[in-house]
C-alpha cells in the first residue's frame, strides 16, 4: 500500500500537512518498504486560511492509503478523509523509516478494523451468494 508522510528534511514526519515543503510516498509491504517519489511544494505554505494551496497536496496523495503529519487542520483533515486517505498524527517529529517498520509489523500480523478498511481501498468487494 501507498503511504504519504508530511516532511520537511524527507527523514522525518516533521510538518504540518498545509505547511509541509514536501510529501515523501512509499511503497509498504510486510515484506519490506521503499520510497516511489518525493513531492516538494514550493510557494507560500505558511497558515493564512488559504484552502486553495492543499488541492495540489491532495491530489498527490490521491492513491494514498494512509497520510503521516505532524499536524493538521479541520477542513485539511476532512479533505483527506473525504478522499479516503487516513490521516495519522505523530506526537513529535519521528523517523520515516521507523514508521514504515512498525506499519511492516502491523501488515504481518492481523491489522486492526481500521487497517483492513484502508488496505481494501481500491478494491471492490464482490458477494458471492448461494441460491
Amino acid at each position: 500500500m501507498k503511504v504519504a508522510f508530511a516532511t520537511q528534511d524527507l527523514k522525518r514526519v516533521d510538518a504540518h500537512f498545509g505547511w509541509a515543503k514536501n510529501i515523501a510516498i512509499y511503497e509498504v509491504r510486510p515484506e519490506g518498504h521503499h520510497l516511489i517519489e518525493a513531492i516538494q511544494f514550493d510557494g507560500d505554505l505558511k497558515e493564512d486560511g488559504d484552502e486553495d494551496k492543499l488541492a495540489p497536496k491532495i491530489d498527490a496523495i490521491k492513491d494514498c492509503a494512509i497520510l503521516y503529519v505532524a499536524a493538521i487542520g479541520g477542513s485539511g483533515a476532512a479533505r483527506v478523509v473525504a478522499n479516503n486517505i487516513h490521516p495519522m498524527k505523530v506526537s513529535q517529529p519521528e523517523a520515516i523509516d521507523d514508521l514504515c517498520i512498525k506499519l511492516e509489523g502491523v501488515l504481518k500480523g492481523s491489522p486492526p478494523p481500521w487497517l483492513r478498511k484502508v488496505l481494501a481501498k481500491g478494491h471492490k468487494r464482490s458477494f458471492d451468494f448461494e441460491d
